[in-house]
């Protein structure tokens, strides 16, 4: 209840939430709606094991189908926003199969996406790692904007401050940034 107080600071602040069971995802997307924000944005992103012992981060987005599912009851119970924070993809994944997902997700009504430009190395590398060891990929995710222009993209991952993501989304010609 503490940090869910209701949202009086702005109409911008967003709450991310993480899960597979849409049953769930949906009863804590309604509470964050009750609360006055106006978006919920899903976390398919985190490679930490214990994320992925959950089901939920950046091991979901070899499961597509199942992301569709949750964001489907999400949108059927609530009025809210819906933005998905992702990667490039798993280890797992080629280009086209991020595409694909991206596709599938967009399909669903979703229109902000922000992507961290590296893949998550979900066997073998600890968070920490995950930020920094997989290469970089703006040119991917800048093709990703040139081939869905109607879809916000958000670039994540490698900036290091303002100036810099400022100029790295003009070059890349994306919506905005995130520094985490």
């Amino acid at each position: 209840d503490k940090l869910l107080q209701s949202n009086k600071l702005d109409n911008k602040t967003v709450i991310q939430i993480g899960g597979s069971n849409r049953v769930n995802m949906a009863k804590a997307s309604r509470i964050i709606q009750e609360r006055g924000y106006q978006e919920v944005n899903i976390n398919l992103g985190c490679p930490s094991n214990r994320v992925q012992a959950g089901n939920f981060g950046a091991c979901l987005m070899e499961n597509p189908s199942l992301v569709v599912d949750c964001i489907n009851n999400i949108l059927d119970t609530c009025e809210i926003s819906v933005s998905i924070k992702c990667r490039i993809g798993t280890e797992k994944m080629e280009n086209e199969d991020f595409f694909n997902f991206v596709d599938l997700i967009s399909n669903t009504g979703i229109q902000k996406f922000v992507v961290h430009a590296r893949k998550a190395v979900l066997n073998g590398l600890n968070p920490k790692q995950n930020r920094e060891i997989p290469p970089l990929n703006y040119p991917l995710v800048s093709q990703l904007k040139a081939q869905k222009n109607d879809l916000q993209i958000i670039l994540n991952g490698g900036i290091k401050s303002i100036k810099s993501g400022l100029k790295i989304i003009k070059e890349h010609n994306l919506d905005g940034f995130m520094i985490g």
